[in-house]
């Protein structure tokens, strides 16, 4: 059975946006970091973000 990783909303505050150093929104539906900024979305697995830009999906 897959487990649904979990990130933590606390983290939140620690992290930014590598690219552009803005802030990040977590969406709980595609489990990904959201720079509204850079219009970017980075994934998160297995609770961790995965906060490199060529990683990342463009919005």
């Amino acid at each position: 059975m897959k487990r649904r990783s979990i990130f933590k909303i606390q983290m939140l505050n620690s992290i930014v946006c590598p690219k552009t150093k803005g802030p990040l929104i977590y969406n709980k539906k595609t489990n990904e970091l959201i720079s509204k900024k850079g219009k970017i979305a980075y994934p998160i697995k297995n609770g961790i973000p995965i906060l490199l830009v060529e990683k990342s999906r463009k919005l």
